[in-house]
């Protein structure tokens, strides 16, 4: 691989979750309706300014836990299933686990959104975050 293959992203937060570990993380955010915080690095709160006017958020992760070297998995982790390219499956293992999620904003409290239909661990870097805007992201 050269240097033309790479990315560099910058993390604008962290994931302040109830998850310790990847292990405990359910399937789906959105369908176990887990709370937890997004702290945005204090260089990056400017960046927040009107966020509050959104109902739902789009939030990119970096899912740092996720082995990086698999390339087929048992879809949801069921084995009775045949193998599926991690590109056919939204499993976290895969080349560049990023994960999107589509969160419902509860509050804003300065650098913290307080959000719902999160699965990632405590700890878990933020790469981005933006409105979710129904007509355009669903």
């Amino acid at each position: 691989m050269n240097e033309i293959d790479r990315v560099e992203a910058v993390i604008v937060g962290y994931v302040r979750s109830s998850l310790m570990e990847r292990a405990s993380a359910p399937r789906q955010g959105r369908d176990a309706a887990l709370e937890a915080v997004i702290e945005v690095q204090p260089e990056f709160a400017e960046a927040l300014d009107g966020i509050g006017r959104w109902d739902q958020l789009l939030v990119t992760c970096w899912l740092h836990l996720a082995p990086r070297n698999t390339l087929k998995v048992h879809p949801r982790g069921d084995t009775t299933q045949p193998l599926s390219g991690v590109f056919g499956t939204r499993s976290p293992v895969r080349p560049n686990p990023i994960a999107v999620y589509t969160v419902d904003l509860l509050k804003v409290d300065g650098g913290r959104l307080h959000v719902r239909g999160i699965d990632a661990v405590d700890g878990t870097p933020v790469l981005d975050i933006k409105p979710h805007i129904g007509r355009l992201d669903d």
